[in-house]
């Protein structure tokens, strides 16, 4: 059985919901999941992006919802779920919706920090509040992915917000999958630690506005030109489900990268070495 064969027999036939699934990744993840047959829910806070993929998607012959969600509210994320499972049981829950900051961390404003925060953990918090009991209560197999970011095993300048965030969220899904193994439930749980991948997630950033905002700015304009070479949205997704699909728990966009991040991470705390900036701004 090929690859590709076995992901659809997976998949196939199954539910799926997505967050931030209207752009980037999660609009590559929400195509990728409708291509091995899987009926797909697409939330996000920008319902009308959400309505453009899933159009998109059920022109193609898909089943695909469009959904709106505000992932930072715990009552939002609720009825998020109650309308999904009103469609069938949730065989695959990805939380990827995602913001970044770019600032210094004492410059950066606690409206920042909060929105920060609130989305990039808070909303994958509410998404397993919400989903995970609907899921044990079915007694049927089924996947929670949480994207974290490379960043979750590394650090950068200027991003305190957004590392501090995926550092919680990949010690969050660690956490979850011994709680579901503890429990005894069937459901399968990844981290998703993609590398770069190419976004409007910099052009969309928060930007501090201190007395060093000027080098902020160059430091977005510096990100955003690094992902125009960056892995795609739809080459990512077929990554990410190719290695769910064989119960990979870090799941690795970009399988090279990722390993050498994992091996450089490693080394450095076995030597016990201070971190440095990876890179400086001229």
């Amino acid at each position: 059985m090929t690859a590709q064969s076995y992901e659809a027999e997976t998949f196939r036939g199954g539910l799926a919901v997505i967050t931030g699934a209207g752009s980037g990744i999660g609009a590559g993840l929400a195509r990728r999941a409708a291509a091995l047959g899987m009926r797909v829910v697409l939330a996000d806070i920008d319902i009308d992006a959400a309505t453009r993929v899933a159009a998109e998607l059920t022109a193609d012959g898909s089943e695909a919802w469009p959904e709106h969600v505000d992932v930072r509210d715990p009552s939002s994320v609720d009825e998020l779920a109650a309308r999904t499972y009103a469609r069938g049981s949730v065989d695959l829950l990805i939380s990827n919706a995602g913001v970044e900051h770019v600032g210094y961390a004492w410059e950066m404003s606690e409206e920042s920090w909060q929105r920060t925060w609130e989305i990039n953990v808070g909303g994958v918090f509410h998404g397993i509040r919400s989903f995970v009991p609907r899921m044990v209560e079915t007694g049927r197999p089924a996947r929670v992915w949480n994207v974290a970011s490379i960043g979750a095993i590394s650090g950068m300048p200027m991003q305190a917000a957004y590392i501090a965030g995926k550092h919680a969220v990949l010690g969050f899904t660690e956490s979850l999958r011994m709680d579901l193994i503890e429990a005894g439930h069937p459901i399968e749980v990844a981290a998703i630690l993609p590398a770069p991948v190419a976004s409007r997630i910099f052009e969309d950033a928060d930007l501090t506005t201190g007395d060093d905002a000027e080098t902020a700015e160059r430091v977005r304009a510096h990100m955003t030109e690094l992902l125009a070479g960056a892995q795609t949205p739809d080459d990512a997704a077929h990554e990410i489900f190719r290695q769910g699909a064989a119960g990979e728990f870090y799941i690795l966009p970009d399988e090279a990268y990722g390993e050498e991040r994992m091996r450089v991470r490693s080394d450095r705390l076995r030597r016990r070495e201070a971190p440095a900036a990876a890179r400086r701004v001229e």
